[in-house]
């Protein structure tokens, strides 16, 4: 216990009291009701518990730490038998009150182990599951058997293969990154799941904008690929689905300024006017169908069926095309040579916009192109970027959606660049 005083001793001894009595409350709460005697650990019980876990891992500072081990053996012991004991007199075979009380002991074992503070963050979560018995549960029951394969699965490709794919490039010119094009399939097999769910619970029209503004955050592209794909599948949706894919599409302008500016401050002075009016641009079609949503929502319609909560296949075809486009731009660029930023941007703007946002920001920063310059080239790519949106809803989601969702990009690139150019120097 060097460096440790007595008082932080106590205080710390507190500690593993306050994590029992917080899990005693929720224990004690929902069996206030109980006969005085008939409550296996009530909340004094926890926070007991809690004080043994602490004095137990103070003890075994200051002789060995297999006393801690000994100790929670013997409590372990005794509560499983006295947990026996009270299931012969009763129905109840739960043993959540039994693993809390294990979990109490050894939180307040870490509390004066030097981890109070994640011992008290754990005793909070501890509280709320234990709290949250009939919302989980509730849940649980609604939960499909198609929804929670979606689940392991979604799991499975993205903790379990995605850290394990080398961060590095392969093939001609190193453009084939397994890490970077796995991650893609991830996020749009990702981003087709949190709709499916975000659908469902908050209905079709609400859903779609909330899913939307999460996407439009990391991978508008693949917000637009999924929500054109659910277009051939909810007939009679396509407004809700175009504005969804637009209000994605929109948040990217902001994000573009925002990366250039921190890069480069006097980025500032030659976006904010284009990217404002882009975004307007962008955004205006988004009033005009959320209000013909919203009069036609005053209507009873029909239930809309959901499909799969999440679409691997369409997210692996997407992985693959990206690898090719990839390869592709790679190989034009080497072919070509450096042609000029605006071919760059323009090819590079087909995958990606912060990629050459960045590079074109440094450059303009370090004096090696001008800021107009490389203001014109990453609205070329953003562009660039909004028109392949355009043409993924174009083709996959039928011209009702493709049309409401294309024109509008088109017509706000074309006046970004415009802007642009009438104001480089």
């Amino acid at each position: 216990m060097t460096g440790v005083t007595e008082a932080d001793q106590i205080w710390l001894l507190g500690a593993a009291v306050a994590i029992g009595l917080l899990i005693g409350t929720e224990r004690g709460w929902k069996s206030r009701e109980a006969p005085e005697g008939e409550r296996i650990a009530g909340l004094r019980t926890f926070g007991l518990i809690g004080f043994l876990g602490g004095a137990s891992g103070l003890l075994a500072l200051y002789l060995h730490p297999v006393v801690l081990g000994f100790v929670f053996l013997g409590f372990a012991a005794a509560v499983i038998m006295a947990y026996l004991q009270h299931q012969k007199r009763s129905d109840d075979f739960s043993i959540t009150g039994l693993v809390a009380a294990l979990l109490t002991f050894v939180l307040g074992a870490m509390a004066t182990l030097d981890h109070a503070a994640v011992a008290a963050s754990a005793a909070v979560v501890t509280a709320l599951l234990l709290r949250l018995k009939t919302v989980l549960h509730g849940w649980l029951k609604k939960l499909e058997p198609r929804e929670l394969d979606a689940a392991l699965l979604f799991l499975l490709i993205s903790v379990v293969m995605l850290p394990v794919l080398p961060d590095k490039g392969y093939g001609p010119w190193d453009a084939l990154n397994p890490y970077e094009i796995w991650w893609m399939v991830v996020l749009i097999a990702g981003i087709s799941f949190i709709g499916y769910f975000a659908m469902k619970i908050a209905g079709t029209d609400q859903g779609a904008i909330i899913t939307a503004l999460a996407a439009g955050m990391v991978s508008s592209t693949a917000l637009t690929l999924q929500f054109a794909r659910l277009a051939r599948y909810m007939p009679g949706k396509e407004q809700v689905l175009a504005a969804g894919i637009l209000v994605a599409c929109g948040i990217m302008f902001p994000r573009v300024l925002l990366v250039a500016v921190i890069i480069y401050p006097d980025m500032l002075a030659h976006l904010w006017m284009p990217v404002l009016v882009m975004s307007l641009i962008v955004f205006a079609p988004v009033l005009v169908l959320w209000r013909r949503v919203s009069r036609r929502s005053e209507q009873p319609a029909a239930p809309t069926v959901l499909q799969n909560p999440m679409e691997l296949k369409s997210a692996l075809v997407f992985g693959l095309l990206l690898a090719l486009v990839v390869l592709l731009g790679q190989g034009l660029k080497e072919w070509l040579g450096e042609t000029g930023i605006y071919l760059l941007a323009a090819i590079s703007g087909i995958t990606d916009v912060d990629a050459l946002n960045l590079t074109l920001s440094r450059m303009a920063s370090a004096g090696d192109i001008l800021p107009g310059l490389a203001a014109m080239g990453i609205l070329i790519a953003a562009t660039s970027n909004s028109l392949v949106k355009g043409v993924l809803a174009l083709s996959i989601g039928g011209p009702t959606l493709g049309l409401r969702v294309f024109v509008p990009l088109l017509v706000a690139g074309l006046t970004g660049i415009g802007l642009v150019w009438f104001g480089m120097d």
